[in-house]
C-alpha cells in the first residue's frame, strides 16, 4: 500500500510510503524541496547533518538537495546578462528557497510535487520568470524524480541543473566501495586539470571530480549486500563525486551541465519562451 503522511515538525515534513517493500522517503518542501531521507526495510541510505539542516541561514549538508539553475559556481559568483551583472552562489538558489506541495498521489506509487516560482527575490539573481516543478515518486526499493522547468520569459532562458544526494557510508569504509562509473576522463575540480581516472584515493582530505563526458546512462556503488544504482536521462551530461576525509558520506551528483556553463556555455540548457523543459534522474537501492 501506498501512503502521504504529512507531519508538522520544525518544518513541514511530507513521508512517503510504500509498506509492501518497508520503503518511506522524506520531503521538506520549505527547506530547499528537499529529499531529507531515504529508508528501506529501516535501514537509512542518506546522510544528514540535523544540526545544520535545524538552522535555516546554512545550507543543508545531507539528503538530495536541488541544483538550479546553475550547478557548481561561477567565477566570483557572479555572471553578466544584457549587460548587467548578476550575483549567484554555488549550486543556485533553489536550495535554499521555500518551496510549496502542489499536488500528492497514492495510485501505483507514494508521489509529492513540489513547486518553485520566479518572484522579487530570484529576480534579483535570476532575471527570468520560471516555474520549476519536482515530482518524487516512491515504488519497492526505487526513487524517481521527475523534473519540469517552464520559461515564462519572453526570451529564451538559460540554465542547468541536478541533484547533490548524499549516501551515508561510515568514513572508514569508503575504501570498500564498489564504484562503477560510465566515463573513462575526468576534470578535478581542485587542481582544474582534466585527466584520465585511474581510481579513488581515500586518503586525500576531498575528492571533487566531475566525469565528462559520459559513455553511459547507469552508474552503480556496492559495498557489502548494498548496491545504489543511478539512472538518468539524456540531459545529463556529467557526474561529480565529491568527499571528504572523516566525513560519514560519499556524494553521486548527476548535472546537466558543468561548472561555469551559465559563463562558458557547455552543454548549457536553453528553453524557449512558454516551453516546458522536463527530464528525471532514478535512484534505485538493492539488498542482497
Amino acid at each position: 500500500m501506498f501512503t502521504v503522511q504529512q507531519e508538522s515538525r520544525q518544518y513541514e515534513t511530507y513521508i512517503l510510503a510504500d509498506s509492501a517493500s518497508q520503503s518511506e522517503a522524506e520531503i521538506v518542501p520549505e527547506r530547499g524541496g528537499i529529499l531529507t531521507h531515504w529508508r528501506l526495510q529501516g535501514r537509512e541510505l542518506l546522510y544528514l547533518d540535523q544540526e545544520r539542516f535545524t538552522h535555516p541561514d546554512l545550507t543543508v549538508r545531507g539528503g538530495i538537495p536541488i541544483l538550479f539553475p546553475i550547478c557548481g559556481n561561477l567565477p566570483g559568483d557572479t555572471y553578466t546578462h544584457n549587460g548587467q551583472a548578476y550575483s549567484l552562489k554555488q549550486h543556485g538558489f533553489a536550495r535554499n528557497l521555500p518551496w510549496r506541495m502542489v499536488n500528492q498521489a497514492t495510485d501505483g506509487c507514494a508521489a509529492l510535487t513540489v513547486e518553485l516560482t520566479s518572484d522579487e527575490t530570484t529576480y534579483a539573481m535570476y532575471p527570468f520568470a520560471f516555474q520549476v516543478q519536482f515530482t518524487y515518486e516512491l515504488a519497492g526499493h526505487t526513487l524517481t524524480i521527475h523534473q519540469k522547468v517552464t520559461n515564462h520569459s519572453p526570451a529564451p532562458m538559460p540554465f542547468s541543473l541536478g541533484f547533490h544526494p548524499y549516501f551515508s557510508i561510515p568514513a572508514t569504509a569508503k575504501d570498500q566501495l564498489n564504484i562503477n562509473l560510465p566515463g573513462a576522463t575526468l576534470w578535478d575540480h581542485q587542481t582544474r586539470t582534466s585527466q584520465p581516472f585511474t581510481g579513488f584515493d581515500f586518503n586525500q582530505p576531498e575528492i571533487d571530480i566531475a566525469f565528462r563526458p559520459l559513455d553511459g546512462q547507469a552508474a552503480t556503488v556496492t559495498r557489502g549486500n548494498l548496491t545504489l544504482k543511478l539512472e538518468y536521462d539524456t540531459p545529463f551530461t556529467t557526474l561529480v563525486f565529491w568527499t571528504v576525509q572523516g566525513k560519514d558520506f560519499y556524494c553521486l551528483e548527476p548535472w546537466t551541465a558543468p561548472r561555469y556553463a551559465l559563463t562558458q556555455g557547455d552543454d548549457l540548457t536553453q528553453v524557449a519562451p512558454g516551453e516546458t523543459f522536463s527530464t528525471w534522474v532514478r535512484f534505485t537501492a538493492e539488498m542482497g
